[in-house]
């Protein structure tokens, strides 16, 4: 295991989540409802950094290694994995919602494991509708932890709005690398 900066910022992301997850069960006369959506939200958006800036440490640096490759997306997997449930359990989303992301997540992790032991990697890299399904659902987590008003506009709205298309994204996305996927096996 390589303890180099974008591995160290991966483990912060891991630990984060505790801190994360504890700021909402604290009671109100520790920490006031406002702070905590304020607190889960910050360290939300501080993972969300510090998940491009491995990345892009890694490849400045020239510090990437097999286990920040695997290390990475179950970091992020983990912290929107507890971001959901935390949601699910403020009432701020659906729960079928959760389980469609969280699903998703699991089985396109699986997916990505089997082709590399078939040789296929490159058939299930990360895709543009995958970034693209992320951008909405940390935008959309973003928001439904806030829970508040933002310059005048309702957050949860926006935040709930958001969250339905990055579960339709979700869906198409797991679509598309199981049809890459499919393409691939057929040829071996």
């Amino acid at each position: 295991m390589n303890l180099n900066i974008p591995n160290l910022l991966t483990w912060l992301r891991i630990l984060l989540i505790p801190v994360f997850v504890t700021a909402f069960y604290l009671s109100d006369s520790t920490l006031s409802p406002h702070l905590k959506n304020l607190v889960a939200t910050s360290v939300f958006i501080l993972a969300a950094v510090t998940d491009w800036l491995d990345g892009y440490l890694a490849r400045k640096l020239n510090q990437s290694s097999a286990f920040g490759a695997f290390l990475d997306p179950v970091a992020d997997k983990l912290m929107v994995a507890a971001a959901l449930i935390l949601l699910v359990e403020l009432g701020r989303a659906d729960a079928i919602i959760a389980f469609i992301i969280i699903g998703r997540e699991i089985t396109i992790s699986a997916l990505r494991e089997w082709m590399a032991k078939v040789g296929e990697s490159r058939s299930v890299a990360v895709s543009m509708l995958g970034k693209i399904k992320t951008a909405f659902q940390m935008s959309a987590i973003t928001l439904l932890l806030y829970h508040e008003q933002l310059m005048g506009v309702d957050g949860q709205a926006i935040g709930s709005w958001l969250l339905y298309m990055a579960a339709l994204l979700t869906l198409w996305s797991m679509g598309y690398y199981l049809m890459m996927a499919m393409q691939r096996l057929r040829k071996l």
